[in-house]
């Protein structure tokens, strides 16, 4: 059985003041295998983003645990934290602003290296130069250029290596191909899939782009306003949805064939407020199939099928499906 790396129990975050507080997360449980890439995708303002930064404790926690290698880093303070905090490292949406333009991309991927003293003078430039060679980045020509002088493509390969000088087993990339041209996105997520076979590394890949996250993913998590609605393997959730709102999103995915026939119907209406979000199920205001149950009981998440978890009081079937085209 494959050792779990990331352990993720009840997290929940909330902002703002009492009485005008927003849920972003609420009560998210899921497990990453060691060596998997889990898929997190939804609309966006779900809570994708937040809970890969409370992961991280960029954002706070508001309650719940995140279990790395069996410590719990949500009760870890102080150095404790900083050293587990080595072990994961997160890759940021926007590649131009998580850089310092004044700073030269050399100096960029050595910072973690500086911070906690790993390497100085003729070791600390040969693993430099090892990292950007690795993500495409020639060290001699452009380690001395500036961050303001690469394009976005370039800067989310330095933003890679950076990542990757602490050697971490856990990498976090939230939305890292979603502001990059579609040339780019596949040389990026192709050097993502070199680089976790090369390192052995663990992905948490946060996207809304569904073609994306199944080409890349092992298993995929679908968030609605701020919890989780179905978990499973890539291919049985792509190809047997078991949650409405799962179905929804896969039939509003584009094809790349302009003549091939939509998958079912469009979703419509739109996300509730998330000031006062909707009693039970989340997503029974835009579910054809609700009923006076979803808006009395939260549906907790369970296995439908070995690996496969939903939340739904009524999981779809594909006896049930068949009828709803009929």
């Amino acid at each position: 059985m494959t050792e779990t790396l990331l352990a993720v129990r009840d997290l929940s975050v909330t902002f703002g003041p009492r009485g005008r507080r927003v849920s972003a997360v609420d009560g998210v449980s899921f497990d990453v295998a060691a060596g998997e890439t889990l898929g997190l995708v939804g609309e966006s303002g779900c809570g994708k983003s937040t809970t890969g930064r409370a992961l991280m404790r960029i954002v706070e926690p508001t309650s719940g645990t995140v279990t790395l290698e069996g410590v719990e880093l949500t009760a870890a303070s102080g150095r404790t934290l900083r050293e587990q905090r080595t072990a994961m490292q997160m890759i940021f949406q926007d590649p131009i602003s998580s850089l310092n333009p004044r700073r030269r991309a050399r100096d960029i991927v050595a910072e973690p290296l500086d911070c906690w003293k790993r390497a100085a003078g003729e070791e600390r430039r040969r693993i430099v130069d090892e990292l950007l060679a690795q993500v495409g980045i020639d060290p001699v020509a452009y380690g001395d250029r500036y961050a303001r002088q690469f394009s976005g493509g370039q800067c989310q390969r330095i933003s890679i290596a950076r990542a990757l000088a602490m050697r971490p087993k856990l990498l976090i990339c939230d939305e890292v191909v979603s502001a990059l041209d579609v040339s780019v996105q596949a040389q990026i997520l192709n050097l993502l899939e070199d680089l976790k076979a090369e390192y052995g590394l663990t992905l948490l890949f946060i996207a809304h782009d569904l073609a994306v996250v199944k080409n890349i993913s092992d298993r995929v998590a679908v968030m609605y306003l701020g919890r989780l609605c179905e978990i499973g393997p890539a291919d049985t959730l792509y190809s047997a949805p078991a949650h409405p709102y799962t179905e929804f999103l896969l039939g509003a995915a584009l094809e790349a064939d302009p003549e091939a026939p939509r998958r079912g119907e469009v979703l419509q209406g739109e996300p509730p407020n998330t000031l006062n979000p909707p009693s039970g199920c989340r997503f029974r205001t835009r579910c054809p199939f609700a009923t006076e149950r979803c808006a009395a009981e939260t549906p907790p998440l369970r296995e439908v099928a070995p690996g496969h978890q939903v939340a739904c009081h009524f999981p779809l079937t594909i006896a049930r499906r068949e009828g709803a085209g009929a």
